[in-house]
């Protein structure tokens, strides 16, 4: 199946500090490009992979799961491993999920992360039915595109799918047993009025991960997909100062060569 327009992974060849960015459950690359940009045109290399069964159709989700989705970040970030000398991962909704997993596994290899909206639970009496439900029914209304700044879409799925959505469940759970093994600096953005991701994700992650350089920001005027949304600027300009604060002397504001 062809890629929706703007759903590309991104890539960049910057400088010693590299970032990779981790979108979304149903979403997609195009939600994290603007940030990916901005860290591009000052130097840093970044790398914004493509999730596995995202970025197409939601049928194509069906059979992918979290294993899936896990592998292809730890594959980019091996990349940039390999190619900078210093490393930071950010994530968006289950791609802060993602890039705690990374941290907690990769340790001190991982020079720090920046979470935006991260999610650690599915909610609700339907998450304990997904086990039975998925065989009955395929999918269920999508949850792309929370965002309040008008005329600002998403590039995501209108429909859930419910085999992904259990496999995403797992994934919270295995996560959730790995935080406490999560201790580099962090700073974690969320909003208080997100109607995807509850304010609770956030406070259970902090609760339970054992960085003790932490900030928490609030994003005041933004919804779930922030890193679209008014407090976007905010977002950037925080992780830039965080990257700069944790790798002195490595980020020198100069752009390189950029690829899409």
């Amino acid at each position: 199946m062809p890629v929706l327009p703007g759903a590309e992974p991104y890539r960049h060849d910057g400088g010693e500090v590299g970032v990779l960015l981790c979108h979304g459950f149903t979403g997609s690359p195009q939600s994290m490009r603007p940030w990916a940009e901005y860290l591009a045109e000052r130097g840093l290399t970044v790398s914004v992979p493509l999730l596995p069964g995202h970025g197409t159709r939601w049928e194509d989700m069906q059979v992918t799961g979290w294993h899936d989705w896990y592998a292809e970040v730890d594959r980019a970030l091996r990349e940039l491993l390999d190619r900078c000398e210093a490393v930071f991962v950010f994530g968006l909704s289950m791609g802060g999920a993602l890039t705690l997993r990374l941290a907690a596994r990769y340790g001190d290899a991982v020079r720090g992360i920046v979470l935006v909206n991260p999610g650690n639970k599915v909610h609700g009496l339907a998450a304990r039915a997904l086990p039975v439900v998925r065989h009955l029914v395929p999918s269920t209304k999508g949850i792309a595109s929370d965002i309040a700044k008008e005329g600002v879409a998403e590039v995501g799925y209108d429909r859930v799918p419910l085999h992904a959505a259990h496999s995403l469940r797992q994934f919270f759970m295995t996560v959730d047993a790995e935080l406490p093994q999560v201790t580099q600096p962090v700073v974690l953005l969320h909003s208080p009025q997100d109607h995807v991701v509850p304010p609770a994700d956030s406070a259970r992650i902090l609760s339970r991960i054992s960085s003790t350089d932490v900030r928490e920001i609030l994003l005041e005027q933004s919804y779930h997909v922030a890193t679209l949304d008014h407090d976007a600027e905010l977002i950037f300009d925080e992780s830039l100062a965080f990257v700069e604060r944790l790798a002195p002397g490595l980020v020198d504001g100069k752009g390189s060569r950029s690829g899409g």
